[in-house]
């Protein structure tokens, strides 16, 4: 079973190192990290994961790294976080490559793409944007909770809620069905990250 909190990086959203961030997360209790920041060059990518893995790896957290299979593999990451633009073969052909133990993740944004991911094999999935939210832009109206639970319904795929969570809605999301919640500007531009993050973790246990 995954942890419900799916903590998702942005080292642009606060003035500490992403490193700290995490740090006081884990310290709160996230045990689960999709490391996002895909405006960093192969290798300094590729160090922050090992960074995020050591600081993961003592309290067995797992670490998803989004849209590269050969960093992930390289830096020993539990496995990937698709986006959406992948596709259903992206999951299949992902597949294929990292093998049965590897954790996929995939970025749904319609109940549709939900069971299509379930079905491609993937292991989790986010849905977004569940409220409205500054951070996911493009995807069109908030889908709200109605669709959340029309997902999780349809599915027996893990289903992450993302997009504009917080702590009045986190238990909501839970309550519609949601293995649990992804959530990066919440925690990420927190100025007490491990108190924020101990607060969404009780949210959604």
């Amino acid at each position: 079973m995954l942890p419900p909190l799916l903590l998702v990086t942005d080292r642009h959203g606060a003035d500490r190192p992403l490193t700290e961030t995490v740090r006081a997360a884990v310290a709160g209790g996230a045990r689960f990290v999709w490391l996002r920041d895909r405006d960093l060059d192969a290798e300094a990518r590729r160090a922050l994961a090992r960074d995020l893995i050591a600081i993961l790896a003592p309290v067995g957290g797992r670490l998803v790294v989004g849209g590269d299979p050969d960093l992930a593999s390289e830096a020993g990451a539990s496995g990937v976080h698709l986006p959406g633009s992948a596709g259903i073969d992206g999951i299949r052909a992902l597949r294929e490559k990292l093998g049965a133990a590897a954790l996929i993740g995939f970025s749904a944004h319609s109940v549709a793409e939900i069971a299509a991911a379930e079905a491609a094999g993937a292991d989790y999935a986010t849905l977004s944007p569940v409220f409205p939210t500054a951070s996911k832009p493009g995807y069109g109206p908030a889908l709200g909770l109605e669709a959340l639970r029309a997902a999780c319904f349809a599915s027996r795929l893990p289903v992450f809620a993302l997009g504009g969570i917080d702590g009045g809605n986190a238990r909501a999301c839970c309550e519609a069905g949601a293995a649990g919640v992804a959530v990066m500007g919440g925690v990420m531009r927190s100025l007490d990250p491990r108190s924020e993050t101990a607060r969404f973790v009780a949210a959604v246990s």
